[in-house]
């Protein structure tokens, strides 16, 4: 059993660079869990990511280091700083970006109780949109944490819809994502508000706006998005 009070070392572990424990959960008996550090099955995983920009100004100071033509620097960042965790503490460290892709979506509703909004972003009631998940600990052993409840859903309470409302091509509907409307308009000539600011819609939502992550940090994740 994975004790509070190494819970809270990995909690000042990650910390350290601005990143934030998720919550977790154990597997249940006969589930197909990956596997954990030495290779058997995995019992419990702790998920870790941020809150806002706080990372920020650490990957900043990480990548000054790095090659300039290092592909994907934040998820390289990131599987560096929780990999060290991971290897402090005897967990295997996991990226939303390995292949074969790991439910992390399906993780994160599981550990923090959370709903997608009309983006297909969790909503949290506090951070509202302005979260992320960078990777997961699997254990080998079980995890004491409190068992999650389902957590306050922010878009039933809001009629308006301006997530919805604000992109100029309609990206977002009922309907899904138009990506490729999405992206023609981000590399268009029109598309600068979008490049330099972040997503229209994303920054509609009236939700966790203290949270909101500065426009240079959107505009570096829009740039990864569109290929710029």
């Amino acid at each position: 059993m994975i004790a509070r009070g190494m819970i809270e070392e990995i909690t000042a572990a990650l910390g350290a660079n601005g990143l934030v424990l998720r919550g977790g959960f154990v597997f249940s008996d006969g589930e197909d869990a990956p596997h954990g550090a030495s290779g058997f099955p995995a019992k419990s995983v702790l998920l870790v990511g941020q809150a806002g920009a706080a990372p920020w100004r650490h990957f900043l100071r990480w990548r000054e280091k790095q090659p300039c033509t290092i592909a994907n620097p934040l998820d390289s960042w990131s599987r560096q700083v929780i990999g060290d965790v991971a290897h402090a503490f005897g967990a295997r460290a996991v990226s939303p970006s390995d292949k074969p892709y790991l439910p992390f979506q399906q993780w994160a509703v599981r550990a923090e109780g959370l709903k997608p909004s009309p983006l297909g972003i969790l909503m949290h009631p506090q951070y509202g949109l302005w979260h992320a998940y960078r990777g997961a600990l699997l254990f080998e052993d079980e995890i004491a944490l409190p068992e999650q409840g389902e957590a306050i859903h922010l878009c039933d309470a809001c009629v308006e819809k301006p997530c919805l409302k604000s992109c100029p091509v309609d990206a977002y509907s009922t309907e899904g994502f138009a990506y490729q409307a999405c992206l023609a308009h981000v590399r268009g000539r029109n598309g600068e508000p979008c490049r330099c600011g972040g997503c229209l819609d994303r920054n509609a939502c009236p939700y966790g706006t203290e949270y909101r992550y500065p426009p240079e940090v959107q505009a570096f994740h829009m740039a990864a998005f569109a290929g710029l």
